[in-house]
Formats: structure tokens, sequence, C-alpha cells
């Protein structure tokens, strides 16, 4: 499947239950289980969106009529995201770990030094920082993952 057409068809309910699927890798879940998590109306709902997972060949239906997840394709929201074992985290994630670990090994070696340089590179650091944790949080709430 092309990434354009998956693109096009990963939207809405059908973009929800991959990912739920995605997140739950390795177990196999029933119609029910998508229904009652998604909060869906009804069960066709989920059935519906998990057999058109089926026909685009991202999600497979087991003999025991559960389905679960064959391949993983970077489609949306899913672009900002990496896979580490089972977990879906954000890939600012690593940048914002990396930048806080770095400004407090740099507050550390330099506690009383309070010179114009130290103050910018403080405010510097301080400022991206957060904005890399904020954009992170940003990301994964906005997928709900």
């Amino acid at each position: 499947m092309s990434e354009k057409n998956a693109e096009y068809q990963l939207k809405g309910k059908t973009a929800q239950v991959y990912m739920f699927l995605i997140k739950r890798t390795g177990m196999p879940i029933g119609v029910r289980e998508v229904q009652r998590a998604l909060g869906f109306s009804s069960p066709s709902i989920a059935h519906y969106h998990l057999e058109k997972l089926v026909s685009m060949g991202l999600v497979k239906r087991t003999e025991r009529g559960e389905y679960e997840v064959v391949e993983v394709i970077k489609v949306g929201i899913l672009k900002n995201f990496v896979r580490v074992g089972r977990l879906l985290m954000p890939r600012y994630m690593f940048y914002s770990v990396l930048l806080t670990t770095m400004l407090f090994i740099y507050i550390l070696l330099y506690p009383q030094n309070f010179s114009s340089h130290n103050i910018i590179a403080l405010t510097f650091g301080i400022i991206s920082c957060l904005i890399l944790w904020y954009e992170t949080f940003r990301v994964w709430k906005e997928s709900g993952l």
C-alpha cells in the first residue's frame, strides 16, 4: 500500500482504531474491546473500521476472530513517534531528555559562577527545554496514545 493512499484512508475513526491496535501490539483484540475502549456506540462501527484496516493490509484477523497489527506505517501523527520495544514515544522526547540532561550537567559543573555567559547559556538552555517538553507533550496528547 502506498503511503499516500494509506494517508488518505487512515483518517478519523479508522486512524483511532489503528493507533489503538498499535498501542496494544502483540495482543490480539476483539471487536467489543475496541468498541468499549474507543467509546463507539456499537460494535458494528468498530467492526467496520477493523475490516477496513484488514482490507488495507495493515491488520489481520486471527482464527479466534480477534485482530492484530501486521504492519506499522508512519502516516499522520505516527510520523512523530518512534517505537521503543512495545512503547510508542514522541521523537521530541529524546531531544527533550538530552537537552535537559545537558542543562543539569551544566548547572552542576558551574553552580557559583554567574557571569553574563553563564546567564545567557542558562536562559537559552531553559527556554529550549521548555519548548521541547511542550512539543513532546503536545504531540503525545494529540495522538491519544
